[in-house]
């Protein structure tokens, strides 16, 4: 049986100790350049949002996916919504890994087409998803040897930066955190909104609840502290890039800005190392992507909710559904060539943000509501903590970039023309998503 830190360090890999390295220059200019600030109160709305997760979890232990806490709680019709949603936060997490994995190629080779890098990089992760290939635990564990050993080398290489430009009085600032010059309410929300992205994956740890000792305190406590670390690893490694780079008005390049401080800090071969495992680690989660994308898919086309013919086909050779692997492939493409890598980021943030509430409302109604509560609520952990956790979580969606909230609303919309379609004008039960195929 897996001991509570054996479910931490497991939720520790789905979030990635590098989460906020991508984000760094696209947060710092959202910001303002408050991204420490921006990462604590994502934090806080996240560790909430695991407190009602995990509790939620307890109740209905072989769910598989927060959408369907809203199907059992509140309404299928509603949950058949909230699932469609989420389907567009799974489809856009191929074409964002995709797209960073370009990005880090095309800052260490510039003078090759983006079209081409674009192409070689989205066809190489399609055609390994097509063979079946895979990348195995022991990859995992390699590559997360791997940040740490680079992050451990810009987190040294950073402090020897300031302490030698700035003395010891430079590691200490409150302009990370609090910037009066720049600070803007409606800008932090922004930045927060974006920061949220870093802590996606920590309800993962619900996965292994039956291999757990006491999963019903441990898978709780596990992806409460999965946030909290995250949260301050990641501020860790943002606070000391801010004191290296403090100017984020000089950021040229901001998909890839946190590359050019490390190159600051500590010479080509940090920024080398910084890209080289920027790279590996978006074609990973590119080809874990790829992979969940084309099964949702076909769940869905073998319950008849998308065409069966196409989405519900299985390769007779392989077993898997090749029509989807190469549909997401297309996708991907098209979207790395289109659309830019901080809107691809922001519609996956839209979806989990959007779950997220969700979840956290659902925690109310249950633990707050419900015939079952009676004579057992506790204000503080059944009222207060899912209801701060709903609210937070809420502003913090009204708080992406227009173009996101417009994209999302209008995918709601196509998802309920669908849902009245499918169930007759809900009069029919909907089909369930299988989010457990990915």
């Amino acid at each position: 049986m897996l001991s509570l830190w054996d479910l931490v360090y497991y939720g520790i890999i789905l979030t990635s100790p590098i989460a906020a390295v991508p984000l760094f220059g696209e947060a710092q200019v959202l910001s303002h350049g408050h991204t420490v600030a921006t990462l604590l109160l994502a934090m806080v709305a996240m560790s909430v949002t695991a407190v009602s997760f995990g509790r939620m979890a307890n109740v209905y232990p072989s769910s598989g996916s927060v959408y369907s806490y809203i199907s059992k709680t509140l309404n299928p019709h509603v949950g058949f919504i909230l699932g469609w949603a989420m389907f567009l936060e799974y489809l856009f997490q191929p074409i964002q890994n995709a797209l960073y994995a370009v990005l880090a190629i095309h800052r260490m080779v510039p003078h090759i087409p983006f079209a081409l890098l674009a192409a070689l990089t989205v066809g190489f992760i399609t055609v390994m998803t097509v063979q079946g290939i895979k990348f195995t635990a022991r990859t995992n564990e390699v590559l997360l040897g791997f940040m740490m050993l680079v992050t451990a080398a810009f987190l040294v290489q950073a402090f020897r930066y300031v302490v030698l430009h700035q003395h010891f009085n430079g590691l200490f600032s409150t302009q990370p955190i609090y910037n009066p010059a720049t600070f803007e309410l409606r800008a932090l929300a922004a930045g927060t909104s974006f920061a949220a992205l870093v802590f996606i994956g920590f309800d993962g740890v619900s996965i292994l609840a039956e291999e757990v000792k006491n999963p019903k305190r441990n898978v709780l406590l596990a992806a409460v502290l999965v946030c909290v670390f995250t949260g301050l690893f990641s501020g860790l490694q943002v606070y000391l890039a801010q004191r290296v780079w403090p100017d984020y008005t000089t950021l040229q390049n901001h998909e890839t800005a946190f590359m050019d401080v490390a190159r600051v800090a500590g010479g080509p071969l940090l920024f080398t190392a910084y890209g080289i495992v920027l790279l590996v680690s978006s074609m990973a989660c590119g080809l874990a992507g790829h992979v969940g994308a084309a099964r949702l898919l076909y769940s869905m086309g073998r319950d008849d909710v998308l065409p069966k013919k196409i989405f519900g086909h299985l390769s007779a050779k392989k077993g898997n559904p090749v029509y989807n692997e190469w549909i997401v492939g297309v996708l991907a493409y098209v979207a790395v060539l289109t659309i830019p890598w901080q809107r691809a980021a922001e519609i996956v943030t839209f979806g989990a943000l959007l779950a997220f509430t969700a979840v956290n409302l659902v925690a109310f109604l249950h633990f707050w509501w419900s015939p079952e509560a009676v004579g057992r609520r506790r204000f503080f952990i059944d009222a207060f903590v899912p209801a701060f956790g709903g609210v937070f979580c809420f502003v913090l969606l009204m708080g992406l970039q227009p173009w996101t909230k417009y994209a999302g609303l209008i995918w709601l919309g196509i998802g309920f023309v669908y849902a009245c379609y499918r169930t007759r004008m809900f009069t029919v039960r909907p089909k369930l998503f299988n989010f457990s195929e990915t």
